[in-house]
């Protein structure tokens, strides 16, 4: 049956819980093949798609060639609120070979040797912004002063954008990212843009020691990376940096201090648990909620329905991260669980590059708080903390005492 003969049409995307867990409807539909949602208007026109919940068949749809990540293509689907057409946002929204060419560009910025310089810098930052949140009169807002403040100065120096400059690009991207109004959102893509590429520019002119100013030398100065191209990588280096992990480190403080023994075990034997919690916390919470969107470029079976060319695809990460056939009791944040198979990261050729430097800010980041504050607690209803309607899940803020 193709999606134009479906009658049976959800509306999407869903609502999480009260308490920021993800849409108790995607547990009954892992039970059924994919069925059919309607993506909203917003920057392109309403229409009609295939949504993917079960494990299984959200790896097989991020890895599969014959769904298309390119938002070029006539019919691409649309998640965050800009026009498709014209120039790729970034390499994320391209197929191979050009995916491949452009990610390749700053393949070595994250490695797991270079990550491990950043580890004492790091750390240098978390110290200093820990004792300005020790300063703070009580109750204090640890996102805005510590969760948030640590991936936006840690992703600026390694682009090379000025930190004064930071509350712009913050802004700009909580904007563009936003699912509120199109326009607004897609001149707040357009700000940011124009923002990179002069300052892709200037780096041309007087490099330093940074990501931009290498591909700005490296790359298109000698014609193998457009200026446009060039702003699409640092555009989506900026906003995977910042966005994610800025939200996913209040997120796995807040899952902490809303749940006391977890809390113990996490704290316990000098935080021996903390790298499992942080990816056992990232597939509970997944944050990139329903942002993974495809187009059929030929026809392909999928969970036993098949989509044909042309349809429009929503891959949901939150479903597949809480299938009970892989992950038993999805609804409880377990530790000792093996979660290497989580989805979060992404899976196929457009896993995350930036994974081993977020790990490195999440586990220094949760370290040091537990160490430095023991007696940390929320100071507000958890449930009256969490953003909605936005690509990516979050808080909007986090009022802890000590």
């Amino acid at each position: 049956m193709s999606l134009a003969d479906h009658t049976d049409i959800l509306d999407w995307p869903f609502a999480r819980t009260e308490d920021g867990a993800p849409p108790p409807l995607l547990a009954e539909l892992r039970n059924a093949p994919p069925c059919v949602v309607r993506i909203p208007a917003g920057a392109a026109e309403s229409r009609l798609a295939w949504l993917v919940t079960r494990y299984a068949d959200v790896r097989q749809a991020l890895a599969d060639p014959r769904l298309s990540a390119d938002e070029t293509l006539p019919g691409a689907p649309v998640r965050i609120q800009v026009p498709p057409g014209g120039n790729p946002s970034s390499f994320l929204r391209l197929d191979d070979p050009e995916h491949a060419r452009l990610r390749g560009m700053i393949q070595t910025e994250f490695t797991a040797r270079r990550v491990k310089r950043l580890r004492e810098p790091v750390q240098r930052l978390v110290d200093e912004l820990l004792d300005e949140l020790a300063a703070q009169p009580q109750p204090a807002d640890l996102h805005a002063v510590f969760s948030r403040a640590l991936p936006t100065l840690v992703i600026a120096r390694l682009l090379g954008v000025p930190e004064e400059d930071s509350p712009f690009f913050i802004e700009k991207t909580r904007v563009t990212i936003s699912q509120e109004d199109p326009a607004v959102s897609h001149a707040a893509f357009v700000e940011m843009s124009e923002y990179l590429a002069k300052l892709a520019l200037r780096k041309l002119a007087d490099p330093g020691d940074d990501l931009i100013s290498r591909l700005a030398v490296n790359h298109h100065a000698t014609g193998a990376l457009s200026l446009d191209e060039l702003v699409g990588i640092a555009r989506l280096v900026l906003v995977a940096g910042h966005e994610t992990t800025t939200n996913q480190i209040a997120l796995n403080v807040l899952a902490l201090l809303r749940d006391d023994e977890l809390r113990e075990r996490v704290a316990a034997d000098d935080g021996a648990l903390i790298p499992a919690f942080i990816e056992e916390s990232m597939r509970y919470w997944s944050i990139s909620q329903d942002a993974m969107v495809r187009l059929a470029v030929e026809d392909v079976e999928v969970g036993g329905v098949t989509f044909e060319k042309g349809d429009a695809v929503v891959i949901s990460v939150p479903a597949g991260n809480h299938d009970e056939s892989v992950f038993a009791c999805p609804h409880r944040i377990d530790p000792d669980r093996d979660t290497s198979g989580h989805l979060q990261w992404g899976f196929g050729p457009h896993y995350c590059q930036g994974a081993p430097l977020a790990r490195l800010e999440m586990e220094l980041a949760l370290r040091s708080l537990l160490n430095r504050f023991p007696n940390l607690r929320l100071a507000a209803d958890p449930r009256t903390l969490f953003r909605r309607g936005t690509v990516f899940h979050g808080v909007t803020g986090l009022p802890v005492t000590w």
